[in-house]
């Protein structure tokens, strides 16, 4: 066993010891340590046990900072690493301290996802150990929020809420994510947070009941001074670039790494992925430093979320963030075309492959060009509504579902299809999408029939992945007048369950 300092003596560092076996490890080609990991859910289990960390906390926090994806071991625009964003930066070193309260090595915490989850759950008791957490505060969910909250480091205490606020969320409304291979399934449950020191602390929406003049939908939480210029755009430079960026990120995580003077880095504004919610971080008049030689005559616009993975692009993201766009081109005379709405892949000398493949630029600029990013009409039928289905068609309740229950039924090689009724407005191409609950035993191969004047027309959806959002099965032209306009089919030779949920259809 490795020798570690007593608990007492790192309290003072604002966490706690909790001395574990060290652990033996392989090295990858890079030289860095890495254990197998053959089920991360397990991982979990084992890393809430050793530590005396709810389960399903850990899990809801790694899916808010990182959906529970490692990134293949690359660090966050922050310096954070693995499933649990252990960050090490010139201001913060929870991966440091992580690693002295676990026992496990840094190079192990940025590489091995085992490690990482371990040093997360420690961390994570040694700050309950300094909040006073009892045994018996431990095993209740609503007694870990001050602990969660101080978890990133956040400089910034409602910055801190935010984050912790989202993990809450999550419990509440429970989880049913496909990542890594595996199902991380958490119930949902009523939540009422035991605040303990961020009792008295005003959440972002509190302080900033006031939006920003530049854009009123915005709050406004300003970037350190030391990360922009002050200039008087657009007397001292025209604007006439909308520069489009991925965080590598959280929400929360990119708004304190803009606070953070260690940064050298901002924008203007930040979006939330879940509920396309906007933060301004520096005004329009001054230049952020995201784009570098285009900062002096660019708005840059950066989302939540990482390249890789497209789950982070949700539609009230792209919604919210050509709402902003189009305002931006409109108050400063901006062409709304691609010529002027670029990647941050695509700015003159840049590096980076932002937003990269997974951003839908035909989706993007078709709401940038309609409407302000709002759709002109829309319906959403759930289940429970304008809905028909046989008897075969089962009512039930699944994490992730839209509303209080869902539908569904077993593949078989004949018509018995669930319908969705919609009194479409006036003959035009609309947009559907789809919801349905997550779970790998869903169906790969489900079909959804669009009811349209040449016909219905068939797409084939993978039940198993994208679940708990709105899902884009394309536009079609559809008829005026109120009918069957949706439907979900049972003839499908793929194995799994057929969900039935809801849809929308926006024009």
């Amino acid at each position: 066993m490795t020798s570690q300092p007593t608990r007492r003596a790192v309290l003072a560092l604002g966490a706690a010891i909790v001395v574990t076996p060290a652990v033996s490890t392989a090295a990858n080609a890079a030289g860095h340590p890495v254990r197998p990991v053959t089920r991360l859910t397990s991982v979990f289990a084992a890393a809430a046990r050793r530590h005396g960390v709810p389960r399903d906390l850990l899990i809801a926090l790694a899916h808010t900072v990182t959906r529970i994806d490692d990134h293949d071991g690359q660090p966050s625009s922050a310096g954070g690493y693995g499933v649990m964003h252990l960050v090490r930066n010139p201001t913060t070193d929870t991966l440091g301290t992580a690693s002295k309260l676990s026992g496990q090595p840094v190079s192990a915490l940025q590489t091995d996802l085992a490690a990482n989850v371990d040093g997360a759950a420690a961390l994570l008791r040694g700050l309950a150990d300094g909040a006073g957490l009892t045994a018996a505060d431990r095993g209740r969910l609503d007694a870990w929020y001050e602990p969660v909250a101080r978890y990133s480091a956040f400089a910034d205490p409602s910055v801190a809420r935010l984050e912790a606020d989202t993990v809450y969320q999550t419990l509440e409304r429970g989880l049913s994510l496909r990542a890594n291979g595996e199902t991380f399934t958490v119930a949902a449950r009523p939540v009422a947070p035991d605040y303990g020191a961020f009792a008295d602390v005003p959440t972002l929406g509190q302080r900033f009941t006031v939006m920003t003049d530049d854009y009123p939908p915005a709050r406004w939480v300003a970037a350190n001074s030391g990360n922009y210029r002050v200039a008087n755009r657009p007397s001292d430079y025209a604007i006439d670039r909308v520069v489009i960026h991925t965080v590598q990120g959280s929400y929360a995580g990119c708004i304190s790494w803009f606070q953070n003077p260690s940064a050298n880095v901002s924008a203007h504004y930040v979006i939330r992925s879940s509920d396309g919610e906007v933060t301004q971080m520096v005004r329009n008049k001054d230049v952020a430093w995201h784009v570098g030689n285009t900062n002096n005559r660019s708005i840059g616009i950066e989302h939540e979320g990482w390249v890789n993975d497209p789950a982070w692009y949700t539609e009230a993201m792209y919604r919210s963030s050509a709402a902003l766009t189009r305002h931006v081109c409109d108050r400063y005379g901006i062409p709304r075309t691609r010529t002027h709405i670029i990647a941050h892949s695509e700015a003159p000398g840049a590096t980076h492959t932002d937003p990269g493949p997974n951003w839908d630029w035909n989706r993007y600029m078709s709401y940038v060009n309609g409407g302000g990013g709002e759709p002109s009409w829309s319906v959403i039928v759930d289940n429970g509504g304008a809905f028909t289905a046989s008897a075969n068609w089962v009512t039930a309740s699944a994490p992730g579902q839209y509303g209080s229950n869902h539908r569904h039924a077993q593949p078989v090689l004949s018509s018995d299809v669930a319908w969705f009724s919609a009194n479409i407005p006036s003959a035009a191409t609309y947009r559907v999408e789809v919801w349905y609950p997550q779970d790998p035993a869903n169906n790969s191969r489900t079909p959804y029939i669009v009811a349209t004047p040449s016909g219905n027309q068939t797409v084939y959806v993978d039940q198993r992945s994208n679940g708990g959002r709105w899902v884009s099965i394309g536009t079609f032209s559809l008829a005026a007048g109120n009918r069957p306009v949706v439907g979900v089919s049972r003839w499908t030779s793929a194995a799994g369950s057929i969900e039935a949920d809801a849809v929308r259809i926006s024009r």
